[in-house]
């Protein structure tokens, strides 16, 4: 995989919060930890748009029933369009089993 470089400016208590983190909770180096922060972000903002997805299928009042295909559909055109051609699948199939539960 190819990296590039970014610089960013902290203020010297951050940093050395971040340094500390680094030291004492198993990171290589700075770069690690920006890069799993960045991660976890990627993921949590991923999940968002699947929840809002989802929410905005069942408010679909076109539809009259919940058909989790359809769903799905949905959601992996919706990704598409927006360059993610690898959805999470257990991201999807986290929110499908948790509306299943819910529908029981």
């Amino acid at each position: 995989m190819a990296t590039a470089t970014m610089n960013i400016s902290l203020p010297d208590t951050m940093k050395a919060e971040v340094e500390q983190i680094v030291a004492n909770e198993g990171y290589g180096n700075t770069s690690e930890f920006f890069r799993d922060l960045v991660r976890d972000y990627l993921k949590q903002r991923q999940e968002r748009e699947l929840e809002a997805v989802l929410l905005e299928r069942l408010k679909d009042t076109n539809d009259k029933a919940f058909n989790i295909k359809d769903v799905l559909t949905v959601i992996r055109a919706d990704a598409k369009s927006k360059g993610k051609n690898k959805l999470s699948m257990n991201t999807i199939d986290r929110e499908i089993k948790a509306y299943r539960r819910e529908k029981r």
